[in-house]
This record gives C-alpha cells, sequence and structure tokens, in this order.
C-alpha cells in the first residue's frame, strides 16, 4: 500500500507541474471559465425583445394608429419603419432590418365600430422560427388586449348595463421556483455544467496522449506504475481543477447573476464531483483511443457538443423523438442540469435527485473502469 501511495504521489506531482508550469495555462484554467461564465450568462436567454418590425397602415384612422401605438409602447417591439408601398416590406425583410411587417388594411376602423371582425396581415420572418413564433404570441397579445378594451369601451357607450355583466376570465399567476420568469434564471445554472463538460474534457482527452507525443510514455512502461494508478494520476489533478473552476463559475452564477441557490451545497457538490467522474472517464477513454493530440481534441468536442444539445439545456427532452430520449440516458449532462436546476431554483434535495446521482455515478464507474482496461503500457 505504501509503495502504490508512492507511485501515485509522483504521478500527481509530475501532473501538476507539467500543467502549472506554464503561467499562459495557469490563466486559462481559472481565467477564460469566469469570463465565459458572464458573457454565457447574459447572452444565453429565451426571452424576445426590441423585435424590429414595420408598420403598413392604409386605414390611417384613429383606431389603427392607436393600435400602432400599442406596438410602439411594448417593450416587445420596435417600430422602425412606417411603410407607404407592400413592396418595402420585402426588400426590409430580405435585408434583416425588421423580423415582422403589420399591414392593416383599409377599412378597419369601420369594420370595428360596425363589431364585425377587422383584419390585419401580419408578415413574419420565420427562418428563426423561435423568434417568429415567440414574436408572433406577443403581437396576438397585444392585438388582443387592444380588441378586448375597444369593444368593452364601444358597449360602454351604447349599453353600459350589458357592459358591465360581460362574463371575464381572469387567470391568476403562481410562478413557483422562478417568480420573475427569468431566463437568466433558467440558462445561468445550465452554463454551469456546459463549462465544467468543457473545460475538464479538454484537458483530460489531451492527457495520455501528450505523454505519448512527448515521449514520457515509454519512462513510465519501465516504471512498477499499474494501470489503475496511471489512470488514478490523470485523474485527480483534472478532478481538483475541475472542482476549482466549479466553485468559481458556480460562485458567479450565484453573487453576480442574482440565481438563489435555494438546496443544500452538498447535495450540490455530491452532484459536482459524480458529473466530474462521468466527466473524466469520457475524456481519459478519449485520450486512450487517440493517436494524436489533435485527433483527441476533434473527438472530445465530438462529444461535447450532442451532450450539450441532448442534456435538456436549450429544448426540452420531451420535444426530442423518443429515440434521442433514450439515448440522452447515456448522457452525464443530461443528469447533471437536472441536479444543478432542482438544487438552485427548486431547493431539493437526495431523496428527489438519487436518481440523477445514480446514474452519473453508473456513467463514471463504467467510464473510469473501461479507461483502465483500454490504457496499455506500450506505444502501441
Amino acid at each position: 500500500m505504501r509503495a502504490m501511495l508512492s507511485r501515485l504521489r509522483h504521478m500527481l506531482v509530475k501532473e501538476f507541474i507539467q500543467v502549472l508550469r506554464d503561467k499562459r495555462t495557469r490563466f486559462l484554467l481559472l481565467g477564460p471559465p469566469v469570463i465565459q461564465m458572464v458573457v454565457f450568462g447574459y447572452a444565453a436567454t429565451l426571452e424576445i425583445k426590441h423585435v424590429p418590425m414595420a408598420v403598413l397602415d392604409y386605414d390611417q384612422s384613429q383606431a389603427s394608429r392607436e393600435l400602432v401605438s400599442r406596438f410602439e409602447g411594448s417593450r416587445y417591439f420596435d417600430v422602425r419603419y412606417r411603410l407607404t408601398d407592400r413592396r418595402q416590406v420585402a426588400d426590409l425583410i430580405d435585408r434583416g432590418e425588421v423580423t415582422m411587417a403589420v399591414e392593416i388594411d383599409a377599412g378597419f376602423a369601420r369594420l370595428l365600430g360596425k363589431g364585425e371582425t377587422a383584419h390585419a396581415q401580419v408578415i413574419v420572418d420565420a427562418s428563426n422560427s423561435n423568434t417568429a413564433l415567440v414574436g408572433l404570441g406577443y403581437l396576438n397579445e397585444v392585438a388582443g388586449s387592444y380588441a378586448r378594451e375597444y369593444q368593452l369601451a364601444s358597449l360602454s357607450r351604447t349599453a353600459p348595463l350589458a357592459a358591465g355583466g360581460l362574463p371575464t376570465i381572469v387567470l391568476d399567476k403562481r410562478p413557483w421556483y422562478n417568480t420573475d420568469m427569468s431566463s437568466q434564471w433558467f440558462f445561468v445554472p445550465g452554463v454551469i455544467g456546459n463549462l465544467m463538460l468543457v473545460i475538464v474534457m479538454t484537458l483530460t482527452a489531451v492527457s495520455v496522449v501528450r505523454e505519448r507525443e512527448i515521449g514520457t510514455l515509454e519512462q513510465i512502461m519501465v516504471t512498477p506504475i499499474r494501470r489503475s494508478e496511471f489512470i488514478l494520476g490523470k485523474t485527480i489533478p483534472f478532478f481538483l481543477i475541475g472542482g476549482l473552476d466549479a466553485t468559481l463559475i458556480s460562485a458567479v452564477g450565484t453573487f453576480w447573476f442574482k440565481v438563489p441557490l435555494r438546496g443544500s451545497v452538498w447535495v450540490l457538490a455530491l452532484g459536482t464531483v459524480l458529473f466530474l467522474l462521468g466527466a473524466l472517464g469520457i475524456g481519459l477513454f478519449i485520450s486512450t483511443v487517440s493517436a494524436t493530440q489533435q485527433q483527441a481534441m476533434v473527438t472530445s468536442f465530438f462529444f461535447i457538443m450532442p451532450a450539450i444539445i441532448f442534456s435538456g439545456f436549450g429544448s426540452p427532452i420531451s420535444s426530442m423523438p423518443t429515440f434521442l430520449q433514450y439515448l440522452t440516458l447515456l448522457n452525464p449532462m443530461r443528469y447533471f442540469q437536472t441536479v444543478l436546476r432542482s438544487v438552485y431554483l427548486k431547493g431539493v434535495g437526495i431523496d428527489v435527485l438519487w436518481p440523477q446521482m445514480a446514474g452519473m455515478a453508473a456513467i463514471g464507474i463504467f467510464m473510469l473502469s473501461v479507461s483502465v482496461l483500454r490504457f496499455h503500457k506500450s506505444l502501441e
């Protein structure tokens, strides 16, 4: 046991010296994760605001101008152009200067005054389907609110008693966990997981193959070190670095973006440890099957992008095809995203998150075991 600990200690010292001897490398381990956390925390959002739009008003009535003023007063739209010719719409959308255009037909106010349906056409650039769908939803909300108020005002003038007796439905919103429904609160915990995956896998994927390229693997071959000890020596330094980075970027999420940490720090720490083991195991496996550092980097990014997409970071897993939903069960990021958001926003504990913990533990043990078996103390 003492001999094994001695060999492992020498491996750890060698790895830390190799990683930390360069000033630029030391900065890259700590600086970019914090910077990226701040940038991605602001950039990653589902909220659509200030959608550029144009208005083509053929009616030029008080009712049509009031409807346009509702769009202008909304934080969702920026009315940048008031057009006079329908042909101008296509040019503005083609050049990307507006996302949607509203065309109000002549007779709009007359139809409203008669109590009939007044039509307005919406032309939308649907090349970005998410922006188009959300923008149309906001547009319908603004137009529907104006129509209800116009109808109620008309009835109040002509039939006050009938206007007072109109049935209404009011939905009382009671959002749990995220009372302001801020997309930043949703995305910031997810960004923590994404950054950890990129950092740990990128560092680990080149660890073994770097030994091969610089020739130090030949020196390790003649030592009595075992395969398991070699893998531990490669895993522990990056595990500690990943834990430090996780602490830093989690602190940024909590103190800079004010995302509340409602759950237990220890539950979050356990989930982080299990996720790091899975990410390290996958990174080491990539390193053992790659011939060059360049190949290892390309292979790691080949895994990182699908892992982020299939984790539920931006879109729910339930919206994916059934066979892809089953495929996500092999992705440690799927479980870690659930742990992060549940601990941060819901404050749940192990009694709820144990399936996610078990999934990450199983993936970590399996991948580390495969990496140990895959490693051979040879140059082949």
